[in-house]
């Protein structure tokens, strides 16, 4: 018999508790997380130790001991960023076949393919003696990635009760936090080896989440949602959803799911139906949101963290300790957002993130463009100021467009074109994340300081975006989404307006 907390659903009817079944399951899903997570941390960790670039980019430690080279100029090398980005290329084209598998064969299958994948990806990587093993590998990782990243968002709103959806959700971007915390502390300890083979440690050691995933996925339970939509046996997912929920009482629940779904059962072609008029809201926000997430400048700050601080001076072992510190702090800030999230809504929460976010891009570029030239280094002082600001950055993201940039896409979609749109967001993600981790250095050599202004510009327009656009989603039942967009002062007009007299304003 599941335990947990009494809870009912205060945006519908449904009855439920927070089960120990659905935390457990959810945890273990939120692995897909953790390896994506690891692999951002530790291709930054790697690619800023000289063992590696020794091994694999001689060209850029070349450049690093040339005092001709500019501070901002000295990792700008097309295949050392392809050896970050080669990644999302990979995680890009995956996605769209995860969207196939994980429609006909269920939310479960993707997650032990994305596991399976990023483990054999690991041990390629782990083994590398030339750069194209190492590519190769990353590609792996990325198909891995793929996968995990389409099905494991899907399947946390999908087990979720409504009312706790966005603290189970934003566990993807905790479990990121934690994966890219880890993979810090990792390339911490292992560039302190003498014989300069620990980068072979810190991608291996990628195998460790990939592993847990791949075999605890045998074990996960599909959800209620993916059972219906999968085949007629409405007496089975009756029994799981009433051993997800904790109660016998899911009636209310179950007929919304069965008509969701025989509504899905109608469409033969989800990407097709995603261009129609009435889920123009979803398309939108399917493709806005994941581009907004990325041009946040955050993934940047994430891979060549190490790098940066590099640029501005610190040594290869404080670079390294500095990404440790960020790590930290995204983790602790996303764990904040898990527990605020369904109190104060999505739409507070990316308001607050995004004036903290550039507040401090703004801070960060003015420092480096007054003291940071093409040569020398910041001093002491100011270089710490910017790993603060650096520091207040992440935390913002932590909370704002981090874990809402999973959660919202993944509760918005109907069931019909739930999987297709969800792909549609992860290869947005990948294909911005693919453009802004190749040509970033490169922008940074051109750009120098006014990089951070970019992004901080950036920041501006998705705030005011959001505010605009994006209606409160807390609290509403994933198969009676449709209510907040007929609701909604701008989006009314191309879905329909709903019945009865409570409104959702408009900003």
């Amino acid at each position: 018999m599941a335990t947990g907390l009494a809870i009912t659903s205060e945006g519908g009817n449904y009855n439920g508790r927070m089960t120990l079944f659905v935390i457990l399951s959810c945890m273990m899903a939120a692995m897909g997380g953790v390896i994506f997570g690891y692999d951002i941390g530790i291709s930054g960790g790697v690619t800023s130790m000289d063992s590696f670039l020794k091994k694999f980019f001689p060209e850029v430690l070349t450049k690093m001991k040339d005092t001709k080279i500019s501070n901002y100029c000295m990792f700008d090398s097309q295949l050392f960023t392809s050896f970050t980005s080669s990644l999302y290329v990979a995680g890009l084209v995956a996605s769209f076949f995860a969207s196939s598998v994980t429609r006909a064969f269920g939310r479960m299958p993707s997650i032990l393919v994305g596991g399976a994948a990023f483990l054999a990806g690991a041990a390629l990587g782990g083994a590398a003696f030339n750069v194209t093993m190492l590519i190769l590998g990353r590609v792996l990782l990325g198909v891995g990635v793929g996968f995990a990243n389409q099905a494991v968002p899907l399947y946390l709103s999908e087990m979720a009760p409504a009312k706790y959806r966005g603290a189970f959700n934003n566990g993807f971007q905790f479990s990121l936090g934690i994966g890219a915390l880890s993979a810090a502390l990792i390339n911490f300890g292992t560039q302190k080896i003498k014989g300069g083979w620990g980068w072979r440690i810190s991608l291996g050691m990628a195998a460790v989440p990939a592993s847990i995933l791949t075999l605890g996925a045998i074990f996960l339970p599909e959800t209620p949602n993916s059972l219906i939509q999968r085949n007629n046996d409405h007496q089975k997912a009756k029994l799981m959803l009433q051993r997800v929920r904790g109660t016998n009482d899911v009636q209310a629940e179950l007929d919304d799911l069965i008509r969701a779904s025989s509504i899905s059962k109608t469409i033969e072609h989800p990407f097709k139906k995603i261009v129609q008029r009435k889920y123009r809201p979803q398309l939108v926000m399917a493709i806005a949101i994941p581009f907004f997430q990325q041009v946040t400048g955050i993934n940047v700050i994430a891979f060549y963290a190490p790098i940066l601080f590099r640029t501005i001076g610190l040594g290869e072992s404080a670079s390294l300790l500095s990404a440790v510190m960020t790590g930290i702090v995204g983790t602790v800030s996303t764990f904040i957002s898990m527990l605020v999230v369904d109190k104060f809504g999505r739409r507070a929460l990316f308001t607050v993130g995004g004036i903290q976010m550039f507040i401090s891009q703004v801070l960060i570029g003015a420092i480096m463009a007054a003291q940071l030239g093409d040569h020398g280094g910041l001093d002491k002082g100011s270089a710490y100021l910017v790993l603060i600001l650096i520091c207040v950055y992440v935390a913002g993201f932590g909370w704002s467009w981090g874990p809402l940039g999973w959660l919202v896409p993944s509760e918005i979609f109907p069931l019909e074109i739930r999987s297709a749109g969800q792909s549609i967001t992860v290869a947005v993600s990948f294909l911005f994340t693919f453009i802004v981790a190749q040509t970033f250095l490169a922008m940074l050599c051109h750009f120098k300081a006014g990089i951070f202004f970019f992004f901080g510009g950036w920041v501006v327009v998705m705030t005011v975006f959001v505010y605009l656009f994006l209606p409160e989603t807390k609290n509403m039942p994933i198969e009676q989404m449709d209510k907040v967009w007929r609701e909604h002062w701008f989006w009314k007009r191309m879905v329909g307006e709903v019945s009865g007299k409570s409104k959702i304003e408009g900003p």
